[in-house]
């Protein structure tokens, strides 16, 4: 039987008290139709290809996946739609623009807010060191240690997202 529930979220900045039937409502969802986001998408609904990447207090989850009951209460969400704006975009989102790394853009909400979490825990841990663009590379398959996901492109686009992914970082970490 479906349990309603009621949580207080804290997403790009904003306070947001959602409610929901069904407390296994995926984060996805919740975030799409009461918060409008638009930047994280439905893609595989599997957690494989990223397309869903949102921050749940600094870490990097696949909406798509995760029951608003695994949520916690007050939790801050970041999202592609609060990390910059048209007039100051985010140093990844420009980097993205300049290198032109979306052909189609559907995986540009994976890439940048899974590198975003993974270039700021870097820097969290004392690491100001710019990745390379092998260890990006490693990252975005989930080869490194620390790459909790793997991150599809189905355009191909991978080597500008790379150097975009790179441009950006270099940028983070000045």
């Amino acid at each position: 039987m479906p349990t309603p529930l009621t949580r207080n979220l804290t997403v790009n900045g904003h306070h947001r008290r959602v409610t929901v039937p069904d407390d296994t409502e995926r984060l996805l969802y919740v975030l799409r139709e009461q918060c409008d986001q638009r930047g994280p998408r439905f893609g595989c609904g599997v957690a494989q290809c990223g397309a869903c990447t949102v921050l749940v207090n600094g870490e990097v989850t696949r909406s798509c996946v995760t029951d608003l009951n695994a949520v916690p209460e007050g939790a801050a969400i970041r999202t592609l739609d609060g990390i910059g704006s048209e007039a100051r975009p985010h140093p990844l989102q420009r980097a993205f623009v300049t290198e032109q790394a979306g052909q189609c853009a559907f995986c540009v909400n994976a890439m940048i807010m899974g590198s975003l979490g993974w270039i700021e825990s870097r820097i969290a841990e004392g690491n100001r060191a710019v990745p390379s663009r092998k260890e990006i590379a490693d990252y975005l398959s989930g080869a490194l240690p620390e790459s909790t996901f793997n991150y599809l492109c189905r355009c191909g686009t991978h080597t500008r997202i790379v150097e975009a992914i790179h441009s950006g970082a270099t940028e983070m970490v000045k």
